[in-house]
């Protein structure tokens, strides 16, 4: 379909039956309205590990098999956030879906015979029904599991679905910065989060490394991040959000539990970094290349534990920047031999894939699997990244 006219009432007949849309009748609304141009599509969202696409059920045809991200077709389009196309019977085109910046999946569209994949109309409208795909599955995966389901190769802990339940979603991204996050095992996490938020051109961060393993740990952890959001909805910086987290703690529990972590605020317009680290791997900052900063400063004892309170170091950031945080999991994975994973051959890894053009949140995804590739065995310790970048051109690439 080349008309472009048809694509405003594609849109209009999604949005008008979205309003009382099942989560599961998602990709039937979708073949229906495009039932005009002949064209179908399936969904495929993200797992959560980052692996696979894997298809949303369509009850009116079997169920293909997941798509592998790397090295496919598919996952190039899901990686770089650019539509791909394959000529064949049926010519294909497969559209990133996201909602803002955060990576979802991909729609893959079966064109009639004699479509053309390249068509700048069809891609054109296809993008726009993407577009809206993002912001209905983010929407509706909150009023069934289906939406989850498909996203999972295997069952969750109980600690797992606590956590991710918790979390931000993974990438945002305005005109000048990009924020994404990851964090490992997918599927039994133990106290690792991270949580970001951006008012009024500054930005709130924060990566968390609760004691301990599994329930207990995220059980923790959760408390320090609600402590920490109620104190920085009501206006508190870094060193406030530490003592309220320090008095949550300690208000529920007294068996000396804690939370490592690092708390911080960045000013988009200005590129200060307020920090306070309480007893957590110092954050790197990287420039041109390399890591130019490790941010030692406010240094205060694990949140939970009493102890002095110091005001957060600052750090004045230059356009371009990268802040990368990380919990000891990632730097301290081991291989075969012993040799840990390292702050330098993160900061090296993490550089040389910002520089290659992909998109922060495929930054990332990479670093994360290069971890895991890294270590010998099952992940003994949660392995969680968060990287902020101060870049225009990050931030493009943050979008499709």
């Amino acid at each position: 379909m080349t008309d472009p006219d048809a694509w405003p009432r594609v849109l209009a007949e999604i949005v008008a039956r979205s309003h009382r849309l099942p989560p599961d009748e998602l990709t039937s609304t979708v073949n229906d309205a495009l039932a005009a141009t002949r064209a179908r599509v399936t969904i495929f969202l993200v797992d959560v590990e980052q692996r696979h696409l894997r298809p949303l059920p369509d009850p009116a045809r079997p169920t293909p098999e997941p798509l592998p991200i790397d090295a496919s077709l598919p996952g190039r389009a899901f990686t770089l956030l650019e539509p791909r196309s394959a000529r064949g019977d049926p010519a294909r085109l497969w559209v990133p879906v996201v909602n803002g910046t955060d990576r979802l999946g991909l729609l893959e569209v079966s064109l009639p015979p004699g479509g053309d994949p390249d068509d700048r109309s069809l891609r054109d409208g296809l993008r726009l029904v993407a577009g809206l795909l993002g912001h209905l599955v983010t929407s509706k995966r909150e009023y069934g599991d289906n939406l989850r389901r498909a996203t999972r190769s295997r069952p969750m802990t109980v600690s797992a679905e606590l956590l991710w339940d918790l979390l931000p979603p993974l990438t945002f991204a305005t005109a000048d910065i990009a924020i994404t996050g990851l964090l490992e095992p997918c599927y039994a996490v133990g106290g690792d989060a991270f949580d970001y938020a951006l008012d009024d051109g500054v930005v709130s961060l924060a990566i968390l490394d609760g004691v301990g393993h599994g329930l207990p740990a995220v059980l923790t952890t959760a408390v320090a991040l609600a402590a920490l959001r109620a104190e920085r909805r009501h206006g508190g910086g870094p060193a406030a959000q530490a003592g309220a987290v320090d008095a949550a703690i300690r208000g529920q529990w007294n068996d000396a539990r804690f939370v490592t972590g690092v708390l911080a605020t960045f000013d988009t317009a200005t590129g200060l970094l307020r920090y306070v680290n309480a007893g957590h791997p110092a954050p790197l900052v990287l420039r041109h290349g390399r890591a130019v900063h490790a941010l030692t400063g406010g240094r205060r004892l694990p949140m939970g534990l009493s102890g002095p309170a110091p005001e957060p170091a600052e750090l004045r950031c230059q356009p371009g920047d990268r802040l990368l945080l990380h919990t000891d999991g990632v730097t301290e994975a081991r291989d075969a031999a012993g040799e840990m994973f390292g702050p330098a051959r993160l900061a090296d890894l993490t550089e040389r894939c910002s520089r290659s053009g992909l998109p922060p949140a495929e930054t990332l995804r990479r670093v994360s699997h290069a971890v895991a590739g890294h270590r010998d065995g099952e992940l003994v310790d949660d392995a969680t990244l968060v990287l902020l970048e101060w870049s225009a051109e990050a931030a493009r690439r943050s979008e499709p």
